[in-house]
């Protein structure tokens, strides 16, 4: 029989060291997720964003885990020494190396995530894609289009690109652009837009409705009918009065040109 304070054969460890890493590993592996915790529970109260409380709780899990194995190794008579070393080099090189472009996209994760220029279910324009946010993650951001195409771009563009979110604001301005031929009578032409605009039961009465002329064209005046709507009637408003200006114009006789090129043939 083995005394407990002697060495097995083949390993050179005595069963006193084996059970007491055995021991660490088990209590310490208990108390990592204890600590892990503890510190998520503290760091939800500051209102930081859950992705956030659950990127620092990995890492603070890593680290504790590395801490018990380390010292569960030596408590069986390994030298730490190197292993802490090794570690150090092969951590450096793969920062410096391997994982620029992750460390980098992890960065941007955390600063989506502090910041919120966007969030969950907004309709952003970011790296020219236009799409209903679906999922920030560590590394990449997903966008869901119109045609329900999955977009995912990575989290470093989106930070370094100009961010368009068309639905943070709780209303929008709709702009419609109509031409009318020259010779029109534009005082009837804009009060008739205006008349429609104020009839429509989703479009804000404040901002008040206007009709500004925006350019004397080649073929057309060229008005652009202004008005308000909450963010979620956007597009139904701009639909109908689209329509409906085109049909108004149309009923009152007023002409909605379009470009056309005179050619003069010339006999010599």
């Amino acid at each position: 029989m083995v005394a407990f304070d002697e060495p097995l054969p083949y390993i050179g460890i005595t069963p006193f060291q084996l059970v007491s890493a055995l021991v660490i590993l088990i209590v310490g592996y208990i108390i990592a997720k204890i600590i892990v915790s503890l510190f998520k529970k503290s760091v939800k109260k500051t209102k930081l964003p859950p992705l956030v409380v659950e990127f620092l709780g990995r890492f603070l899990a890593i680290g504790l885990y590395l801490i018990v194995l380390i010292v569960a190794l030596g408590a069986v008579g390994i030298s730490v020494s190197p292993i802490i070393l090794g570690l150090s080099a092969v951590v450096g090189l793969i920062l410096g190396f391997g994982l620029q472009d992750t460390l980098t996209n992890l960065a941007a994760g955390i600063w989506l995530a502090v910041l919120r220029p966007i969030d969950m279910g907004e309709v952003v324009e970011v790296a020219g894609k236009t799409g209903k946010v679906h999922d920030i993650g560590l590394m990449g951001t997903k966008l869901l289009t119109a045609d329900n195409k999955l977009i995912t771009i990575p989290n470093k563009l989106v930070w370094g690109s100009i961010i368009v979110n068309y639905t943070r604001m709780p209303t929008r301005r709709v702009g419609i652009d109509i031409g009318v031929a020259y010779g029109t009578d534009l005082d009837r032409a804009i009060k008739l837009a205006m008349d429609l605009m104020k009839s429509h039961p989703k479009v804000l009465d404040d901002p008040e409705p206007t009709v500004v002329i925006t350019a004397l064209a080649d073929s057309s005046i060229n008005l652009q009918l202004r008005t308000w709507a909450k963010t979620e009637d956007y597009w139904t408003v701009k639909g109908d009065l689209t329509k409906g200006i085109y049909e108004l114009y149309t009923k009152e006789g007023i002409e909605i040109p379009f470009p056309q090129l005179d050619v003069h043939l010339k006999n010599e």
